[in-house]
């Protein structure tokens, strides 16, 4: 558990790292790991606030962010506004309900979704903003701005530490996830010399600021160039992979060939 400011937690674990805002209100989670590890983050939460869960927030539709959806809505209430059944109240994008249907999923649905560019609330004493960023990720995906606080839980849009994963079979693709990370950066401001300001929670990984969020939009960018040159001038896939595009930045984010690979795809190569 690390404190990040205003009244934002960051728990990282064995899944998506967790975004948990608490207050006078009640407790907000943004995504929720694995179902089994769902008792050991209620307990982090306990040593935080006694206090219930009121709202649940799911980034995107993999399983190591929504896994604990159903266990901790149960532990949940819903305030007299919000929906009464089934605990706290779970907000996604409605592509995220969309993917659990179609997947034959049976629980841990929202029964908040929305279909709109963003969604807002109140709570614990500011503003909570919802943006859906399409065609990024997935075609789900949701970044979460606590304005007070000035925190973005951004899920997997961002991964500091290993290149993206695209998942083009959820509707994920290289031109929206820049796109998303440039929303980022527009809503993030840097204290002097970079450090402190707008905190970035990322799905997996390090807390960030703007600076790491610049290196990651740059380094996913430059990619993008150089496999699009490649489709210019009819290299084939292992071509590509061959000509190691991303040897530069791999000590940093890991082996790239299976990012490589999904951004040739997804830009038309064959």
């Amino acid at each position: 558990m690390l404190p990040v400011q205003g009244g934002i937690y960051m728990l990282v674990g064995p899944g998506g790292n967790v975004t948990i805002q608490t207050g006078k209100d009640g407790v907000l989670l943004v995504d929720t790991m694995f179902a089994p590890l769902a008792q050991r983050i209620a307990a982090e939460i306990k040593k935080l606030t006694d206090k219930p869960i009121r709202f649940i927030i799911n980034t995107h539709v993999h399983g190591d962010h929504v896994g604990g959806n159903e266990a901790l809505q149960k532990m949940g209430v819903a305030g007299a506004a919000q929906v009464a059944a089934g605990g706290a109240t779970l907000i996604a994008q409605a592509n995220v309900l969309n993917r659990m249907t179609a997947s034959g999923q049976t629980t841990g649905w929202p029964n908040d979704e929305y279909d709109t560019p963003t969604k807002d609330f109140f709570f614990n004493g500011e503003a909570v903003v919802i943006f859906h960023e399409p065609k990024a990720h997935t075609d789900g995906d949701s970044i979460v701005f606590f304005r007070r606080s000035d925190v973005l839980s951004v899920g997997d849009i961002f991964t500091p530490e290993r290149y993206p994963f695209i998942d083009i079979a959820r509707g994920g693709s290289i031109n929206g996830l820049i796109g998303a990370l440039n929303h980022i950066l527009h809503l993030t401001v840097p204290e002097r010399l970079q450090e402190g300001g707008t905190r970035v929670i990322p799905g997996h990984g390090r807390l960030c600021g703007e600076a790491d969020v610049v290196e990651y939009r740059d380094m996913v960018t430059i990619v993008r160039d150089r496999v699009q040159d490649a489709l210019k001038r009819g290299l084939g896939l292992e071509q590509v992979k061959a000509a190691k595009l991303t040897l530069d930045y791999d000590p940093q984010y890991g082996p790239g060939e299976a990012f490589v690979e999904s951004v040739y795809k997804n830009l038309g190569g064959k």
